[in-house]
């Protein structure tokens, strides 16, 4: 089947001059030049030390003239703001641009949906979908954002602001480094040191992760219990499902010490991609003083 929807609560940067990729380059978490023929590049802005600040897709407009960043709407005056203060003399203009954001999963609409519409790949994981930026909101949709957000749960995609602490969060302990969110070539970026440091040294202490609830949605921030201690902590969820922030050991030990969020069960589902990263953060004690925390 296919789905589509309208996510209202998404908006677009639009990104020119003829210093577009070069500005950028230096300040986000992938490669910039990669956002070429129609292909999207999902990379996050750091603080310069390193923690979380804001994510987006990077798109390039059909006659290549400008970058297009589709970001949550209620970021896109802190983005601008930010990416202006870094922009001195280079040949580069920040400004909103007037785009309908909506998302594509199971297939692609038929065609006359979808006419003069910029339709991109999500390039975090290939049942994600697809994204589309229409000059306005589509009259036809097959869901809303709210199916959109339990399809992004179930898959364990992170949502900006919602799943993300900003100038806290790692990139890593969000998953970019399994979601295809970060550039381990391109050279220098704002925050690479420390997501460098975390890859190469350290030990990820907390994985954002998927779960599964007896409560239809629980409360952000609520803390996740096991065995009578603090594990993590919820960020978003709905109709049973959510991502959490938990420590890896607790999520493989979640069949011998169950999980409880406010009273409730919950019950981690960590995808294939991201279950090799949990037991890489099962590390004998003595290395314990590696962990690069939060």
């Amino acid at each position: 089947m296919s789905y589509f929807a309208h996510l209202p609560d998404r908006a677009v940067i639009a990104v020119s001059g003829a210093d577009r990729v070069k500005f950028l380059q230096g300040l986000v978490s992938n490669d910039v030049a990669e956002a070429r023929d129609g292909r999207a590049v999902w990379a996050a802005l750091l603080t310069p030390q390193g923690r979380w600040k804001a994510d987006f897709f990077m798109v390039a407009d059909p006659d290549g003239e400008q970058l297009l960043l589709d970001c949550p709407a209620s970021q896109v005056e802190m983005v601008i703001t930010t990416l202006k203060r870094f922009r001195l003399r280079s040949d580069v203009s920040l400004v909103p641009a007037s785009f309908a954001v909506h998302a594509a999963w199971g297939a692609l609409p038929d065609a006359a949906t979808v006419e003069n519409a910029i339709v991109f790949a999500d390039p975090r994981l290939p049942e994600a979908g697809w994204r589309l930026l229409l000059p306005d909101v589509a009259q036809r949709a097959d869901a809303d954002a709210a199916a959109y957000d339990l399809h992004r749960l179930t898959l364990g995609l992170p949502d900006g602001p919602r799943d993300c602490e900003a100038d806290k969060t790692l990139l890593l302990e969000a998953n970019f480094d399994l979601l295809n969110g970060v550039s381990w070539t391109k050279g220098c970026y704002m925050g690479q040191e420390l997501t460098a440091r975390t890859r190469y040294r350290g030990l990820v202490k907390r994985r954002l992760v998927p779960f599964a609830s007896v409560a239809p949605s629980l409360t952000p921030g609520a803390p996740v219990m096991a065995g009578g201690v603090e594990v993590g902590q919820v960020r978003s969820s709905r109709d049973h499902c959510g991502l959490a922030m938990v420590r890896p050991a607790a999520v493989l030990a979640a069949g011998e010490t169950p999980m409880t969020v406010e009273g409730h069960t919950i019950t981690p589902r960590a995808p294939e991609w991201l279950r090799e990263a949990l037991r890489a953060g099962q590390e004998p004690e003595a290395s314990k003083g590696n962990e690069v925390g939060s």
